[in-house]
């Protein structure tokens, strides 16, 4: 059963990706790949970790965002391409997503993704994990960890996989890269700072979200690596549209709301847990 869900999951996906340049409502996706809409936004939210309207304003939006820099493409054709029914409309959304207009993102010629295309295992088990199936991770691992960095990029405004890599590769040398799998599949990864007492990057797969895999993490972390001590992180501002649930899955885990920031040009909030008793 679980494995035909995600094989009909692939098909929406498929769908989707093949659409991008048109309107892709909930209802227009379900009719197409024939599931009542309340089925579908179940079992995709539910798979994928993101509504479908999400997925797809996230697709649209990194296609539109590859064109702006790579190509010479008017903005309002490029509207068009991605599903706009005007330049304003497009604008508008793009803006709230990218926090600044087309235009200025075509000036900075820098592409980053909001969302790419998505990609499901077949082989997930439901097993329990526990901390100490938590290693630290290698360089052997760096494919597919970077397999699920792509993944799970929507908690990650701005991230540029070249300058990733390159800190990556420091990180596991000193010991500060931490790496779950189950069987032969990476679903969760953690990169952290002994000196600064902070988690830099904290994914796990969206088919283990509700496994409470998180929490394994923070356990691992913080009783073995930096016991008694304040771990912070960061995530998206109160009511950013980027925001697909990873601010309210930091409240859950205990973290609290600390001062506004701003990283790589992006408003961001830092979080702060208070040390394990």
């Amino acid at each position: 059963m679980e494995n035909q869900m995600i094989i009909s999951i692939e098909t929406v996906i498929d769908f989707i990706e093949n659409h991008l340049d048109g309107k892709l409502e909930l209802d227009i996706v379900a009719t197409a790949v024939h599931y009542s809409k309340y089925h579908l936004h179940r079992i995709f939210n539910g798979t994928v970790g993101m509504t479908i309207h999400d997925y797809v304003v996230r697709r649209q939006l990194t296609e539109a965002a590859k064109l702006l820099v790579f190509s010479e493409k008017p903005i309002i054709e490029i509207a068009f391409i991605c599903g706009y029914e005007s330049q304003q409309a497009f604008t508008t959304v793009f803006k709230s997503m990218y926090k600044i207009p087309p235009a200025e993102y075509r000036e900075q010629r820098e592409f980053y993704p909001l969302q790419l295309r998505f990609s499901l295992h077949r082989k997930v088990t439901a097993m329990e994990f526990k901390k100490n199936d938590i290693r630290f991770a290698e360089k052997s691992d760096i494919p597919e960890w970077m397999e699920l960095v792509r993944l799970v990029i929507d908690g990650y405004p701005h991230l540029d996989e070249a300058e990733y890599l390159q800190k990556l590769n420091d990180s596991i040398k000193e010991k500060q890269a931490l790496i779950l799998k189950d069987i032969d599949i990476v679903i969760g990864i953690m990169v952290f700072s002994y000196d600064t007492g902070s988690i830099e990057f904290m994914g796990v797969h969206p088919q283990y979200r509700g496994c409470g895999i998180q929490k394994v993490f923070l356990d691992r972390l913080m009783e073995d690596f930096l016991p008694e001590r304040e771990v912070s992180t960061t995530t998206f501002r109160e009511y950013d549209k980027a925001d697909t649930g990873y601010r309210e899955e930091l409240k859950q885990l205990g973290f609290a709301e600390r001062e506004l920031l701003v990283e790589f040009g992006y408003p961001t909030q830092r979080f702060v847990l208070s040390p394990y008793k």
